[in-house]
């Protein structure tokens, strides 16, 4: 079952059964829960939006109309959950065992299977990248994170943002700018 297209396991999902939409979970819960660090700098708040954007796929399924890809689809949903989260004082998102309970799914923590020497090489390059990201305004930081880091092409971001290719190209080209020069002066201020 896991050689299937995400179309296949679509409808083996809307045929009633749930592991087929287990299988989308396991394809691609680490590249958007990694997106989703990326956008809102913690990780536990990406693996809450993912659970939550997972739950909501899950419910919505059936509206789903393959006029762009599937991970397009759920980035959007996420996207839609992050920027409610932070819009609401209380988020009322289900928990992690209310997501198996309903579908079968369980979300892991990619994270804790690296080692430490590995997370340790890397680690201040890391932070000073997400630093320097988190300082951008949110309407250039998202489109170059979906460009940069998930790979998605303008049109694709166009459609998740809801915003004009040529405005994509735009935010992208200003952010790629704006995050080159804060790393170029943090790292004159290192080395100072």
């Amino acid at each position: 079952m896991d050689q299937q297209t995400d179309q296949q396991l679509i409808e083996t999902t809307l045929k009633g059964d749930s592991r087929a939409f287990d299988l989308l979970v396991q394809r691609y819960q680490d590249r958007l829960v990694h997106s989703l660090e990326h956008t809102l700098s913690s990780r536990e708040d990406a693996l809450d939006i993912a659970q939550q954007a997972f739950m909501l796929a899950w419910q919505k399924l059936a509206s789903y109309r393959g006029d762009s890809s599937f991970y397009s689809w759920l980035y959007r949903i996420a996207f839609n959950a992050a920027a409610s989260h932070f819009r609401r004082p209380v988020v009322s998102a289900g928990s992690l065992d209310h997501l198996h309970d309903v579908a079968g799914i369980e979300l892991t923590d990619a994270s804790t299977v690296a080692g430490p020497a590995h997370a340790m090489e890397q680690a201040e390059e890391i932070l000073q990248v997400r630093r320097a990201l988190q300082q951008l305004p949110e309407e250039f930081r998202h489109p170059l994170i979906l460009r940069e880091i998930d790979g998605f092409s303008y049109e694709q971001i166009a459609d998740i943002l809801s915003i004009p290719t040529g405005t994509v190209r735009s935010r992208i080209f200003r952010a790629r700018q704006e995050l080159l020069e804060r790393l170029s002066r943090d790292r004159r201020f290192d080395t100072d």
